[in-house]
């Protein structure tokens, strides 16, 4: 497959001061760099969701987000943990779309204060991007006290994260690229074949 893949990436909390917010930019910068990926980066804090109603029936409302899924080879979310779980608003962004996801590769991001770097947020996420049609790849991607990851400039303090994130996403394009032949060459009542 010589066309790139596109991956875009959602920052999934809209939490004021938030650290997720330089880990979902390194991990995008890196995806930039890639040379099978194309990427966009979307952000849960530019989604101005109604107080009075929810899910698929709002996806025109948010036409890139949703024509980007629709064109989408899969997914990253980074999301930070409270108590075990993930931010009501990226719940909100991830269920205005169903179909759009159906088949493609979703990578998860765990990101938290504590020493087990969103161990549980990723295991909260896990069911939700399955009822969503995502296949979750095998290697995630934490990011344990976050607080002490980067320095006063926004930069990893150690390099050797480099190397995690190179290994997430070579899972995550080895995931997108087979199914993407699958979604191209496979019969499915999902895709219109």
């Amino acid at each position: 497959m010589s066309e790139k893949l596109f991956i875009p990436i959602l920052l999934g909390t809209n939490r004021k001061g938030r650290q997720s917010e330089k880990v979902a930019r390194l991990v995008f910068a890196e995806m930039e760099k890639h040379p099978k990926i194309e990427t966009q980066l979307f952000d849960v804090r530019d989604f101005k969701l109604p107080d009075d109603d929810y899910g698929q029936a709002l996806k025109d409302q948010f036409p890139q987000y949703r024509d980007a899924i629709i064109r989408a080879d899969g997914l990253v979310i980074v999301s930070p943990e409270y108590n075990h779980g993930y931010c009501g608003k990226l719940k909100g962004v991830l269920d205005l779309l169903l179909r759009e996801y159906v088949h493609k590769a979703v990578g998860i991001v765990g990101v938290s204060a504590g020493m087990w770097g969103g161990v549980r947020v990723i295991e909260a996420l896990v069911t939700t991007v399955r009822e969503l049609g995502l296949t979750v790849t095998f290697t995630d991607l934490n990011f344990p006290r976050v607080q002490d990851v980067f320095d006063g400039e926004g930069k990893p303090v150690d390099e050797g994260v480099y190397g995690r994130i190179d290994e997430f996403l070579t899972e995550l394009v080895w995931m997108a690229e087979t199914l993407r032949w699958g979604r191209e060459n496979i019969q499915s009542k999902y895709h219109g074949q």
